[in-house]
């Protein structure tokens, strides 16, 4: 049950990663350097909150 809850929730961080990457392109008017980086960094920090958090609510 644990690994359909995980890929459940890395599609749903997949989505609000984009989200925030286009936000961020939208607010500085152009397309950022080191988009795939700047992607990465925010997928990554995304991640490791939310498994930490359902680390916690778990057994």
């Amino acid at each position: 049950m644990e690994i359909v809850l995980f890929t459940i929730v890395a599609v749903a961080l997949y989505f609000a990663a984009d989200w925030a990457l286009r936000t961020l392109e939208r607010v500085h008017g152009a397309p950022l350097p080191y988009r795939n980086v700047i992607y990465f960094v925010i997928i990554l920090v995304l991640t490791l909150a939310s498994f930490e958090f359902l680390q916690r609510l778990g057994p």
